[in-house]
């Protein structure tokens, strides 16, 4: 019998909050059974689950593993407005003049992650 990932799991200043923010970018709810100040939480989404879990010294180095996104119903251009508007910052663009690339955000708490193109602009 082989592993199946459960989770990936991030450390944060503010589990609940934090996971508030990636639910609203997947679009799948915090988990009923947390609250705010709990020191985790749980967003499940249809892609993968993510855990939150309260660590007290504060993000000092890039990530080693990050999360890509595929928008679903969107480009990839409109998913960047829509998740920049949620609160997330731009650490780099790598859009280019093809259409081909991605673009480096970072959450409210400076974890980066990356959005792709769409599947429908990857088969254009």
């Amino acid at each position: 019998m082989t592993s199946l990932v459960r989770h990936i799991t991030i450390d944060c200043s503010d589990a609940y909050t934090l996971a508030g923010f990636w639910a609203q970018v997947l679009g799948s709810p915090v988990s009923d059974d947390d609250r705010p100040g709990d020191p985790e939480a749980l967003v499940a989404s249809a892609g993968a689950d993510l855990l939150f879990i309260q660590v007290p010294e504060k993000k000092s180095v890039k990530n080693r593993v990050h999360i890509d996104l595929q928008p679903q119903d969107r480009t990839r251009d409109e998913e960047v407005e829509r998740v920049l508007a949620l609160g997330a910052s731009l650490v780099d663009d790598r859009r280019r003049p093809d259409g081909t690339g991605w673009v480096v955000l970072a959450d409210p708490e400076g974890n980066e992650f990356c959005v792709e193109r769409s599947k429908a602009e990857r088969t254009e």
